[in-house]
């Protein structure tokens, strides 16, 4: 079967070797399953939230970018109005027929997702239609890395290409997406997951403008200042944290109507001290004194970015974590507070770069469980890996870089 191009494989993946055992074996399991002897093959990655925590749904600020764990997916097209989709490792086939949506279930699941994408790409004026697809993935499930997002940005490509004639833009993709999870899932989300999966690279988002964020990529890689990336699983939890999710965006809504706004971007920091006594909830307080000072922290940082401070950079992203910590209060899940794997793995990494000298770490994406980020010196990687390790396993532990490509057929 034809798989694609080492030239495109290196494009994307900046090797064409490693990347095209995975999709020969991508292809293999595709003929396997559904019997083609061709494919088209798709590509979305996974993605890190370097700055910007929690602000993407109440129209904030937020710096992104792709990472190289990605999702990747055959398909064909099957000429009917079933989505057939079977994921590596999991034994149950995604089946959902277009032509009867409403008769899925909502509130949670893969099949809801897909359906939820389904009546959203046709709710924004897009076309769908019935095809096989298998798909593997290497980014972490429910680990902060937006595996969902990954899936939903891939699922997106595949529904552009072969109905839609390359017509969806990136923040059509991220629209979709949303809505999935909004009214597929109950979960209150913003687009920023979306957003930095289907664009790639390094990216300055705004999302004051409502369905139509704008976004500027930055020339910045860690690598290039002498860091590495390293996220670190600390585990999913026992806990159901839909409604903590959904409790920050929830709470930050309420302290803006209190304000006189629908969400935190329509006001500023001035309005709400002038009235923070108005506010019954004091943690809905706390968050919003988050979002104001994570924005700024945003724009100071595309500023640092552009004058190569890489001190600057370091250190608005240590704050970050500070208030997410002190002030958005997702380290942990009030379900169960004596289970903290992400404070203990955000102590644990200090009392190292402290040693050291040198370095940074920050809770990452939604919290109350899963992933923290590391920014560690490229001679220190290995040391963390091993200190870090002991604590977590080592499989838990993954040192990257940004991927300059987003969602996008190969």
């Amino acid at each position: 079967m034809n798989i694609p191009s080492n030239e495109r494989l290196e494009k994307v993946y900046g090797e064409g070797v490693e990347s095209a055992a995975r999709f020969t074996a991508l292809a293999e399991n595709f003929k396997k399953r559904y019997g083609y002897d061709e494919a088209e093959f798709f590509s979305s990655p996974g993605r890190t939230e370097l700055i910007g925590n929690h602000t993407d749904h109440n129209g904030g600020k937020v710096i992104a970018g792709s990472i190289d764990l990605d999702t990747i997916g055959a398909a064909h097209l099957n000429n009917s109005s079933i989505i057939h989709i079977t994921s590596e490792g999991y034994k149950k086939e995604i089946t959902v027929d277009i032509e009867k949506l409403d008769s899925v279930k909502k509130g949670g699941g893969t099949e809801a997702l897909l359906a939820g994408m389904m009546e959203g790409a046709q709710k924004f004026g897009f076309q769908i239609g019935g095809f096989d697809a298998y798909v593997s993935t290497n980014v972490i499930a429910a680990a902060g890395v937006s595996s969902s997002a990954s899936f939903e940005m891939l699922v997106c490509t595949i529904v552009n290409h072969f109905f839609n004639e390359g017509t969806m833009s990136c923040a059509d993709y991220a629209k979709i997406g949303q809505y999935a999870e909004n009214v597929y899932w109950n979960k209150a989300s913003g687009m920023m997951d979306q957003m930095a999966c289907a664009v790639g690279g390094p990216v300055l988002f705004d999302f004051s403008n409502g369905s139509q964020p704008e976004y500027k990529p930055l020339d910045f890689s860690f690598q290039s200042k002498g860091y590495r990336l390293v996220i670190v699983n600390t585990g999913k939890g026992h806990a159901d944290l839909s409604e903590e999710y959904s409790g920050i965006p929830n709470e930050m809504k309420e302290a803006a109507k209190v304000l006189g706004v629908n969400i935190l971007c329509e006001t500023n920091l001035e309005n709400l001290l002038a009235h923070a006594n108005e506010i019954p909830n004091d943690r809905a307080v706390l968050r919003a004194i988050h979002f104001f000072e994570e924005n700024r922290r945003v724009e100071e940082m595309a500023a640092a970015i552009e004058q190569d401070d890489t001190d600057k950079i370091l250190k608005l992203v240590n704050e970050s974590g500070t208030s997410s910590w002190e002030l958005l209060q997702n380290c942990y899940s009030l379900q169960n507070c004596k289970e903290q794997k992400i404070s203990l793995t955000l102590a644990l990494t200090q009392l190292f770069l402290n040693k050291i000298g040198k370095g940074v770490c920050r809770v990452h994406g939604g919290g109350f469980a899963g992933v923290i980020m590391s920014l560690v010196p490229l001679e220190e990687v290995d040391n963390y890996v091993k200190y870090i390790s002991k604590y977590v396993g080592e499989s838990n532990v993954y040192p990257m870089n940004i991927r300059p490509v987003g969602a996008v057929r190969i």
